[in-house]
């Protein structure tokens, strides 16, 4: 993909790159919708990238050449403003870099990935994390993975206007081979898992997350809506920033008291973080068994409390939960369409993926892409030729 990008670039732009750069997409284990409540999250960057290219200009223009959309979008750094689409992620990385005080030229950039499009796999933040990356290096900015992480979840979080937690970002750029990274989204800690032998299968429902942006808003705010009912019975006192703050002995008098929409709410993000926290462990203890079983619970929880699962996600599961070989599986990502992850004997990969794809076709008409991931370290420079 390097050289085929290197040979697009040249073509669009009439010259060579001067740098470049790769960021992977991720697979969130467990911890899911647990981030922007300042919870525990446990992904793994995967080896499914976005390679970025660029060469500086004379003057403030960006031009930005999409390999996958075979489109070309120009702007300003002097003059950002969110258009409603994919070229929004590049403009809000250099949004985010001129309100650190980066001082930089336009560029020409072209972006090539093989991270799925909306599949719940982060590849939005696999072109934020890797535009941040390929500027960093090309203006000698100086910026560590960590503060190109927090950079690229700025731009998209406040500039395009996601609302994103912090998980996406940082498993793309720290992530680690081998590695699930367990991220403490208040203090912002992590702190790498290694995962026993096993095979991660991601199957594909064929749902596309159209309707996610707003399913997802509208989570955010019904867990706003949770903490503050939760405040106002004195389930937790008025310091409490968010549903983190909850503990596990507070949700009876929670259910008592709470809306029971809202208490589903955050009874899910109380238990999911108590799921990573023992899923760490689990892993820890290569006790795959464990894991599978709180992926498991997981899926339930996503799919009762905070239903943002779907038909062909619960099918998925269902199907690959009956095979032989499999741990466990849950839905990846916000809902609402999108993946699953599957734990899965390494031996048996190859069978089970065969058996999931078969299985969902027949049973839901819809032809089902299941691939295997392996655990990938986070973002880099790649050497030019």
């Amino acid at each position: 993909m390097n050289a085929d990008l290197g040979d697009v670039f040249r073509r669009r732009f009439q010259r060579l790159p001067t740098a470049a750069a790769r960021a992977p997409g991720r697979v969130n284990l467990i911890g899911e919708h647990t981030d922007y409540n300042q919870g525990l999250v446990l992904p793994c960057a995967i080896d499914r990238e976005t390679v970025a290219m660029v060469a500086p200009r004379g003057d403030s223009r960006f031009r930005v050449w999409s390999q996958e959309l075979e489109a070309e979008a120009e702007f300003s750094a002097r003059d950002l403003v969110r258009r409603g689409s994919w070229i929004d992620y590049v403009q809000g990385v250099v949004f985010a870099l001129a309100e650190r005080g980066c001082s930089f030229p336009g560029f020409d950039l072209a972006v090539a990935s093989r991270v799925p499009r909306e599949a719940g796999l982060s590849s939005s933040a696999a072109l934020c994390v890797s535009v941040v990356t390929v500027l960093n290096s090309a203006a000698g900015l100086g910026l560590d993975a960590r503060e190109r992480a927090l950079l690229a979840h700025r731009g998209e979080s406040e500039f395009v206007g996601v609302g994103c937690g912090i998980l996406d970002h940082f498993a793309s750029a720290l992530g680690r081979r081998d590695h699930a990274l367990r991220i403490d989204c208040r203090s912002q800690e992590t702190c790498a898992v290694r995962l026993p032998p096993v095979a991660l299968l991601i199957a594909h429902s064929g749902v596309t997350r159209a309707l996610a942006v707003r399913g997802y808003a509208t989570r955010v705010a019904e867990c706003r809506a949770a903490l503050a009912a939760a405040q106002r019975s004195e389930v937790v006192g008025p310091e409490a920033e968010a549903l983190r703050d909850v503990s596990p002995e507070a949700l009876g008098r929670a259910e008592a008291t709470l809306d029971p929409l809202l208490f589903r709410r955050l009874r899910h993000v109380v238990r999911e973080n108590l799921r990573v926290e023992a899923c760490c462990r689990a892993l820890s203890a290569g006790d795959l068994e464990a894991v599978g079983a709180l992926l498991k619970e997981g899926q339930r929880s996503l799919r009762d409390d905070f239903e943002v699962s779907t038909p062909e996600l619960d099918l998925l599961c269902e199907i690959a939960d009956a095979l032989p070989g499999v741990f466990g599986s849950r839905l990846t990502g916000a809902g609402f369409g999108g993946c699953t992850l599957h734990l899965v004997e390494s031996d048996r990969s190859s069978e089970v993926s065969e058996q999931i794809a078969a299985r969902f076709e027949a049973q839901s008409g819809r032809p089902a892409r299941v691939i295997e991931a392996r655990s990938s370290d986070g973002a880099c420079e790649i050497e030019l030729p």
